[in-house]
């Protein structure tokens, strides 16, 4: 929760013995065009024992939630990751049938170039976030990912934005479909608390970047209506405006 104290957030936020607070891990599925489109792929499940004991972690569960809406791992035509810290790009390969595998082998997984970067060389300020050996290492040997230098239009209704903030690479994808918007925003406005302007994930990079394009998406949606999709609210999954 950033700069916002526990004496605030503990009034509608849950947490454990150790200060912990639940979070969902909402991933965007999107069919377009006889495409499917996933946005973030969670964390995986090739997490070490030491980062269980951290963050109590629970089963790794998109390919089963797949499966039951009849879409197998390899129908998944592009894998839009919004940043490469490792609870939304960890599920870029996946343990089965006892080796790493592409989670997704037929898709492209669309990457900004400074998050790519960042992701295989990170810093002491960043580096406990990103976790490349472990989750983009075969992605990397498998050349299935294309590198975005900026905003792009992946379909008329689609758009990735690159915006910063969160990190240095961050981006937020836009759609616009029918008269209707909608945003997933990711770790810009992860949960329904982080629409307060000024409450910032304290993992971001540069906290005013995010109040910015913060500001702009919100005051889009004011203005126009439309659907704000939250990446890790577990009461929540969409705001309507």
């Amino acid at each position: 929760m950033g700069v916002l104290p526990k004496t605030l957030w503990k009034k509608f936020l849950d947490y454990d013995e150790k200060n912990r607070v639940k979070l969902a891990l909402n991933l965007l599925l999107i069919q377009t065009n006889g495409k499917y489109i996933l946005v973030d792929t969670g964390i995986g499940n090739k997490i070490t024992d030491k980062i269980k004991k951290i963050y109590n972690y629970s089963n790794f569960t998109l390919l089963p939630n797949l499966n039951k809406i009849g879409i197998s791992r390899e129908e998944i035509n592009y894998v839009i990751l919004t940043h490469l810290h490792f609870d939304h790009a960890g599920g870029v390969t996946s343990l089965l049938n006892g080796k790493k595998e592409l989670t997704f082998p037929n898709a492209v997984y669309l990457i900004q170039k400074k998050e790519w970067g960042i992701a295989k060389n990170p810093n002491g300020l960043n580096r406990a976030s990103y976790k490349f050996k472990e989750d983009l290492e075969l992605l990397d040997r498998s050349g299935n990912y294309q590198l975005i230098d900026g905003d792009y239009q992946l379909t008329p209704e689609i758009k990735l934005e690159l915006v910063s903030g969160h990190s240095e690479g961050m981006q937020i994808v836009r759609i616009e479909s029918g008269n209707k918007l909608a945003f997933y925003a990711g770790d810009i406005i992860p949960m329904e608390a982080h629409k307060h302007p000024s409450v910032t994930s304290a993992y971001d990079i540069n906290r005013k970047e995010t109040f910015n394009v913060k500001m702009k998406i919100l005051e889009e949606l004011n203005k126009n209506g439309g659907t704000l999709f939250l990446s890790h609210d577990t009461e929540k999954v969409t705001i309507k405006y």
